[in-house]
């Protein structure tokens, strides 16, 4: 239907892969269409060119809904033009009818999306820098945020370093006396789930207690669950991940669906978008 490598026709057999595994890494706005709606030709030429012009920073995938009836229904779409936001692998929200231009790029805006550089434009790499170190990075925060009291993005960024020396009740702190704008904050949201982690490990059995609970019975998905807690808090992602995934396997249902939901919240702590995307393939494998 187009030639943008940023836009691209949406379907019920590649919607799982190219849709909500894609937006792991990059937001996706789905374009439920029709070929008889008049609104839709206005819409759709307005997101191809903002997908062109911030330079896949989103992507546009169309769902015409005459030929994907089945996707149509599943995401309930009474009329038409309708977009449903997909990031991170979720559903942000569903918005009716055809938005004009600076209203989309509201929508952009909110949910974290900015222009991408055209390669042209590109900064030349120069030789990698090693990371700072996270107890100086903190000291250089503390005195960041005593310099501008005032910067609630600073505060934001002090937290983010406290959690990364193990500093959770300082670091919760911090995020409690955020504002709202900066509460929703996808670092935020990531945080919380970091803090989250960590309080589970709070009266949990130490990990070789764990592994060997999992020895002796590998169906106790308790010791599973915090085995890969304590993976997960330590840095091990793929581990925890490992953990995480046997247990959707053996029982996906357990706890209310706990394995689905811990894989979940680990997806939104784990900066490696390769092994995030890869063990999202995995816990589609097994949940569809």
């Amino acid at each position: 239907m187009t030639a943008s490598p940023h836009v691209f026709d949406a379907t019920l057999d590649n919607f799982e892969t190219e849709v909500v595994q894609r937006s792991a890494q990059t937001p996706v706005i789905v374009d439920f269409w029709a070929t008889w709606c008049g609104p839709c030709k206005t819409l759709g030429p307005i997101l191809d060119k903002l997908a062109a012009e911030y330079n896949g920073a989103f992507k546009v995938a169309k769902v015409n809904v005459d030929k994907e009836q089945q996707l149509a229904g599943m995401f309930q779409i009474r009329s038409v033009p309708t977009m449903v936001v997909f990031k991170d692998g979720q559903v942000l929200g569903a918005i009716p009818g055809a938005l004009p231009e600076g209203e989309l790029r509201k929508v952009l805006e909110q949910v974290g999306v900015q222009p991408a550089p055209a390669n042209d434009e590109a900064v030349e790499e120069d030789a990698p820098v090693a990371p700072p170190d996270p107890h100086a990075e903190v000291l250089r925060l503390r005195n960041a945020v005593e310099a501008e009291p005032d910067k609630d993005e600073l505060k934001l960024d002090l937290a983010l370093a406290l959690l990364k020396i193990g500093a959770s009740a300082e670091a919760e702190q911090l995020l409690d006396a955020l504002p709202a704008n900066l509460a929703t904050d996808d670092r935020t949201v990531r945080a919380r789930a970091s803090l989250g982690f960590a309080a589970l490990l709070k009266d949990a059995p130490p990990l070789e207690v764990l592994q060997s609970a999992i020895d002796a019975n590998p169906d106790d998905l308790q010791a599973r669950h915090l085995l890969g807690v304590h993976r997960l808090v330590a840095g091990d992602a793929e581990a925890a991940l490992t953990e995480f995934i046997e247990m959707l396997r053996r029982d996906r249902n357990y706890r209310d669906g706990l394995p689905k939901q811990t894989l979940i919240d680990a997806f939104r702590v784990i900066e490696d978008a390769d092994l995030v995307g890869r063990y999202r393939r995995k816990m589609s494998a097994l949940l569809f």
